[in-house]
């Protein structure tokens, strides 16, 4: 199996890809990524912006945000699209650098594994066929 042109996310409340869905532009994927590992306390908090065709058009990344601060930035890029609503998503391949760090959904076919899957960074989600919205970490 080839890998789609457009790869669906689903939507799951209250999990990994609570903050995503569609407003008046297109879709939306929102997240907070990041751990406390070096005892700093800060996070990446993104949003990336996609046509209705799952086209991306560009991304707002905050990186170095106070850990108790992340949901508030995150809730606050969400309010200025207008008419969001939470679902589902279908999106194509993007990549975007920021800071040395890759963010994005990336062809990671190869044959001596499996064939087609993409994989969303820097969260590590992988999906794979038969390209249902779920994936796997």
């Amino acid at each position: 199996m080839d890998l789609p042109d457009v790869i669906p996310i689903a939507h799951e409340p209250d999990f990994r890809t609570s903050t995503i869905g569609r407003y008046a532009q297109g879709q939306f994927y929102g997240d907070i990524h990041g751990t406390d590992i070096d005892g700093l306390g800060e996070i990446t908090v993104m949003l990336h912006l996609f046509d209705h065709g799952g086209v991306h058009t560009g991304s707002t990344i905050r990186s170095r945000i106070p850990l108790d601060d992340a949901d508030a930035v995150l809730a606050e890029l969400l309010s200025q699209l207008p008419d969001a609503v939470f679902g589902d998503i279908a999106i194509r391949l993007f990549q975007v650098v920021q800071d040395g760090v890759r963010f994005g959904l990336v062809d990671e076919s190869h044959p001596d594994r499996g064939g087609a899957s993409a994989e969303l960074y820097p969260q590590g989600m992988g999906f794979f066929p038969p390209f249902d919205g779920l994936y796997d970490t």
